[in-house]
């Protein structure tokens, strides 16, 4: 498995990260059997956020951990919170934040998340009290590293402008379907793409600038939640374009796919929801690849994009 150091944060951390949204779904000897294969694979890194199953993804997880035999130190454990769904809000006040964090401590049965990410912003934070609830899990030894999720650049810039804490992650959508981090630039200035209008602030840029690490979520989706593009008969040329060059490394069409997110240089993690061990083991390939220039740029048109 390719690993990262990633910038002012943890080191050899896995390029590719387990998303644990879809846990509920599995058994607690099922859970159990996905941590262990994943840690096998090289795959130690998981993501969680509270309102995965409304918790209870964190309480699978926690339960089926205490069964796989591993040691704490054998994982990175990363949540999320700010995602409010019962009241219909987005909320990063420091109550909610000490108070989430408690909540998902308990129940993922674990005395410290290995990282913490603001889940998507909240229109109204003050930075102040985000610094004072960092502050207080950094001391408690609660959190050990901290990051956002889905946050443009300047309000990046604001929060760290308050919080010491270097944030070190920054959670985007990013996928050969949903490429909108780097579709702007390629057609600037050109009035016949939508393509060419900016949507976010530069963002990708920005983290490459600030060695922020990228965690590319939903990298198999095409649209916000529409499902996968593999072998979905709406992308005829992408998918014969990734049974091509699939061919060529031995590998799956799904493994391509991410290789193409990991190929990128700003040094992204691939976060995949797979809770089936051989779709993972299969998508692990990918951090083998070492695409070149062209066939990188080759999936890039496929998937629907023209040269300029």
């Amino acid at each position: 498995m390719k690993r990262l150091n990633v910038v002012n944060g943890p080191q050899n951390v896995p390029a590719i990260i387990l998303g644990c949204m879809r846990m509920p779904a599995l058994t607690v000897s099922e859970a159990a059997r996905m941590i262990n294969v994943a840690v096998e694979l090289g795959v130690n890194f998981f993501d969680h956020a509270t309102c995965y199953g409304n918790g209870e993804a964190e309480t699978r997880f926690g339960d089926a951990f205490k069964e796989t035999g591993l040691k704490r130190e054998d994982v990175f454990i990363q949540g999320k919170c700010g995602l409010c769904f019962d009241r219909n809000e987005f909320d990063w006040s420091k109550e909610t934040i000490l108070k989430s964090v408690d909540e998902i401590l308990a129940r993922l049965k674990q005395d410290y998340l290995d990282a913490l990410l603001l889940h998507r912003p909240d229109l109204i934070f003050e930075p102040e009290e985000v610094a004072d609830a960092f502050d207080q899990l950094e001391k408690s030894g609660k959190v050990r590293y901290f990051g956002v999720s889905n946050v443009p650049t300047l309000m990046f810039e604001l929060l760290q402008k308050h919080v010491k804490q270097p944030l070190v992650f920054n959670q985007l959508q990013f996928s050969l379907e949903q490429s909108q981090l780097i579709d702007q630039p390629f057609y600037m200035n050109n009035p016949k793409s939508e393509r060419s209008i900016a949507r976010d602030q530069d963002t990708l840029d920005y983290c490459r600038l600030k060695e922020i690490t990228v965690q590319a979520w939903s990298p198999l989706q095409r649209g916000f939640i529409a499902g996968c593009f593999i072998d979905d008969p709406d992308f005829p040329e992408l998918n014969a374009a990734l049974q091509e060059l699939g061919d060529q490394y031995g590998i799956s069409k799904a493994a391509t796919a991410i290789a193409w997110v990991l190929r990128h240089p700003a040094k992204m993690q691939a976060i995949t929801g797979t809770m089936n061990p051989d779709h993972l083991k299969d998508i692990c390939a990918a951090a083998d690849v070492k695409m070149t220039h062209q066939e990188w740029y080759k999936l890039y048109l496929a998937s629907g994009k023209f040269l300029p």
